[in-house]
């Protein structure tokens, strides 16, 4: 119930709809509210002046940590010298050219060019369109489908809400709509058979994708999508030899493929782009968190070169391509992710993320890797998860109405860190800052093994 008398949180629970929240409960005062005034390096402080280790950076998206004045300022500049104008039929501005000048400088060698938008959402949205667009271009009208996997997380929209292919995102919204396929999770800690080596799996994983393409037909399939490492299924990178594989397929029956890098870009694998960590060839690049440090919003969609030579043709036979969104480009959201990319250089955060990131993971491995509770501990680069199971032997998993990885995460943010619960399953996860330093990495780590024993 509620703690005090206070007007603040009775605005909050009387009129602030919150993502992803139990509605009910929240309007009743039945769960945590916490309202957060300030931030710096990885930690984050609410009002009652709580300090808490911010082992998430948000929503894997404050790469360079809290309290970076230099954003600060650019955004501000930007906002005193020029705070809006559109990007429609040609028209610019200094900061959203120079960004997406930045951003094919550290792409990968295939793309061409980038549109902006706000969110990863919207950014994937973009791509299903640019993707029926270039069909329609080539006179394929039936190459539309789209194929995802269980598990991967590419938006709460209508299309890429059913891209997602987690339950929640589905349940009551009348989601996956009819023009989206979903494969197997490359998800090695549950495969069907635990003889399976990791190149069993992958080779599992492409014959049921092979099996879904021969189903559906490969002239009905216009692409797949795919986050380098899977994020909010669970962190889960993927099995030896997967992207090589997967990728063979898809050139094997001209499907393009789009690489989801809204968590994995701008340097949480210890490398730029999650493509060159993996050595992912794609022909669309999802963009957002790490362009800015959510400092400002912005995503984007980068295009491959093949793709965009098709996007010209199609002006050249239709007229105007018919996709905008008002704010796209946004000048400001713009200056944020040049000061931010700046940083992330001159910090030396992409290597620090992989030497860091492997430092964490290891340790993490060495406190929790043989407890009888816990069945996995996975991580590339910033990222980082702890599974856990009832029986570690058997891999028999918890009764899901015990909330076990909930109580975890509780128990961690009562130690003053935050970690996530992340859905369909009891698993913990990890995505800090990638300024995060061994000494922090240290502290994460104590503190998950006290919360793992509060509850287990």
């Amino acid at each position: 119930m509620l703690l005090k008398n206070d007007q603040l949180d009775q605005w909050d629970r009387e009129t602030f709809f919150h993502p992803s929240t139990h509605l009910a409960q929240h309007a009743r005062g039945e769960s945590p509210n916490r309202i957060v005034t300030g931030g710096s390096g990885i930690y984050i402080e609410d009002r009652d002046g709580k300090r808490l280790l911010d082992a998430f950076a948000g929503l894997y998206c404050v790469n360079v940590g809290y309290g970076r004045t230099e954003i600060a300022e650019a955004i501000a500049h930007q906002a005193k010298e020029l705070a809006y104008y559109h990007a429609y039929v040609g028209h610019g501005t200094e900061a959203s050219i120079t960004l997406a000048k930045m951003i094919l400088d550290r792409a990968p060698e295939n793309m061409s060019k980038v549109y902006f938008g706000l969110g990863g959402s919207d950014a994937n949205e973009t791509n299903v369109k640019l993707v029926w667009y270039y069909n329609n271009i080539l006179g394929r009208p039936e190459k539309k489908k789209i194929v995802s996997r269980w598990r991967g997380y590419h938006g709460s929209g209508l299309m890429t809400g059913s891209l997602t292919g987690l339950e929640l995102f589905h349940k009551k919204f009348d989601l996956p709509l009819a023009q989206v396929l979903h494969t197997e999770a490359p998800y090695y800690y549950r495969r069907p058979d635990l003889a399976m080596s990791e190149e069993d799996f992958t080779a599992h994983c492409v014959a049921q994708l092979e099996a879904l393409i021969e189903r559906e037909g490969a002239d009905t399939i216009a692409a797949f999508i795919g986050e380098p490492v899977l994020g909010t299924g669970g962190i889960v990178p993927p099995p030896a030899g997967y992207w090589q594989a997967v990728q063979k397929v898809l050139r094997k029956h001209d499907i393009l493929l789009i690489a989801d890098e809204v968590v994995t870009g701008f340097g949480r694998l210890g490398s730029m782009f999650g493509s060159h960590h993996y050595g992912i060839e794609p022909d669309l690049i999802t963009i957002a968190k790490g362009l800015t440090s959510a400092y400002a919003p912005l995503s984007g969609s980068i295009v491959g070169k093949k793709m965009w030579a098709v996007l010209e043709r199609g002006t050249d036979e239709n007229g105007p391509i018919g996709h905008g969104w008002t704010y796209s480009a946004h000048p400001i959201g713009a200056a944020a992710g040049i000061a931010n990319l700046n940083l992330v250089d001159s910090l030396g955060l992409v290597k620090n993320a992989g030497e860091t990131g492997a430092y964490l993971v290891e340790t993490m491995k060495d406190a929790l890797g043989a407890h009888p509770h816990v069945g996995d501990v996975r991580g590339e680069g910033m990222l980082c998860a702890v599974e856990f199971v009832e029986d570690r032997d058997s891999r028999r998993f918890f009764d899901p109405a015990r909330k076990i990885g909930p109580q975890v995460a509780a128990a961690l943010l009562s130690e003053g860190v935050i970690g996530r619960a992340m859905p369909q399953g009891d698993i913990l996860g990890f995505a800090p800052p990638l300024c995060l330093t061994r000494a922090e990495a240290d502290k994460v780590v104590d503190a998950t093994a006290k919360a793992v024993k509060a509850v287990l």
